[in-house]
């Protein structure tokens, strides 16, 4: 693995697990009211852009970081549509 795919998937890794305490905090508060529902849906739109991209150029450290955001940011939005 070259450093630039290790680098890749360490910059991965941090900017998905940045929304993992927002999915334990819904989860656990059953609230999602103070989150704009606007943002999150742009957002997962965006994040399945850039996984169809890396999918087509076929990038491992792309494909992996916005395969887990876009479950991440998913639960997100079921929580601001069920208890937003």
């Amino acid at each position: 693995m070259s450093v630039v795919t290790l680098i890749g998937l360490v910059a991965a890794f941090c900017t998905t697990i940045a929304f993992l305490p927002q999915v334990i905090k819904s989860w656990k508060t059953k609230s999602a009211k103070d989150l704009s529902l606007g943002m999150f849906l742009i957002f997962s739109l965006g994040v399945f852009l850039w996984l169809v991209y890396g999918l087509l150029i076929n990038d491992l450290p792309i494909i992996i970081a916005n395969a887990f955001t876009l479950v991440l940011s998913s639960i997100i939005l079921f929580f601001k549509l069920r208890h937003g």
